[in-house]
């Protein structure tokens, strides 16, 4: 059964397996590389506020990364998203 049905068939499948590979590269892509908080959205500031500091929180990567913020960071800075870390408990 050889002709332009089964040639436009052919080119279908092939077109939606394409789209289909494109949208799953999209998603992957964008889940593997999540988008870092620019300074600014999280009132990023290159000085502590109290007693709270970039290398004190739960986010903090050394020597001067966030998970969450774009880098570089001061580590005695300070941003909106800080979390302390958990003190350890005493034995």
């Amino acid at each position: 059964m050889n002709g332009p049905m089964t040639e436009a068939i052919g080119r279908r499948t092939v077109l939606r397996g394409g789209l289909v590979l494109a949208l799953t590269a999209g998603a992957a892509r964008t889940a593997g590389a999540q988008q870092k908080a620019a300074k600014k959205m999280v009132q990023y500031q290159e000085k502590p506020k109290g007693t709270q500091q970039c290398d004190l929180c739960l986010q903090f990567i050394p020597p001067d990364s966030c998970k969450l913020v774009e880098s570089p960071i001061n580590p005695k800075g300070w941003c909106s998203l800080f979390a302390a870390k958990p003190k350890p408990s005493p034995k």
